[in-house]
């Protein structure tokens, strides 16, 4: 780095990059090129850059990406987006910032839903079948399970439904199973934000669902909803 003492221009050498810096009329840290009065990133206040980042994600983003995108420690990034959150919350507002699949996002308040689901949807239902869900369901809770396994569960044929759960972004391949070599699934991370979830961990016990034993007609082990299968079912149906 050199540099003048009367406060003149100087050059900047970074990693082999030459970046011309002027400390007369720009003022320090402003780059040559850039608009006049822009600050770097990482001088720029962070609970704006925050919002404004958040505002065109696609997707969850985590700490980490915004503290490096941002040039922040993770930790600050980390206060900031929790008080954000707890401001909106706060105020009422009809938007919240929310943990979800292990990232940050905006979402509309649940309060407002109906607002949302107008005018998105302009009187449409664009909602899962029954069988998806009850399929969905399935892997959710005994992920990661072939196929076959899920069908036996629900005693249908659920390649269908997989499959529309697949182009969906609701469930995805986990590798094979070792005894027979089916294509495993699993929930992916568009579900657990979907359902508003940080984890699986968070998914509801089965138990109140479920109902008593005396109110199963039968004493046979299949006459009972459970999310157990049978291995024997299996070779029944395809992968």
């Amino acid at each position: 780095m050199s540099g003048v003492a009367d406060g003149g221009a100087y050059d900047v050498t970074e990693s082999g990059t030459d970046v011309t810096e002027t400390g007369t009329e720009g003022g320090p840290g402003e780059r040559s090129g850039a608009p006049a009065g822009a600050l770097g990133v990482a001088e720029l206040e962070l609970k704006p850059a925050l919002e404004a980042v958040l505002m065109v994600v696609d997707e969850p983003a985590t700490e980490e990406h915004l503290a490096r995108v941002l040039e922040r420690p993770r930790r600050a990034v980390a206060l900031a987006l929790r008080e954000l959150s707890d401001d909106y919350a706060r105020q009422g507002r009809g938007f919240d910032l929310r943990l979800v699949a292990g990232g940050w996002r905006f979402y509309s308040r649940a309060a407002y839903a109906d607002a949302v689901e107008s005018f998105v949807l302009d009187g449409q239902q664009a909602r899962l079948t029954q069988a998806a869900l009850e399929t969905l369901a399935v892997v959710a809770y005994r992920q990661p399970v072939s196929r076959s396994r899920v069908s036996a569960v629900r005693g249908v044929n659920c390649d269908g439904v997989m499959r529309t759960l697949l182009q969906r972004g609701l469930v995805e391949e986990a590798g094979t199973e070792p005894e027979t070599g089916a294509i495993l699934y699993r929930t992916t991370n568009y579900f657990l934000e979907r359902m508003g979830l940080r984890g699986l961990d968070e998914l509801p016990e089965l138990a109140p669902f479920l109902p008593e034993a005396d109110a199963v007609e039968g004493d046979s082990p299949e006459g009972i909803p459970s999310f157990d299968v049978d291995d024997s079912g299996d070779s029944q149906t395809d992968h």
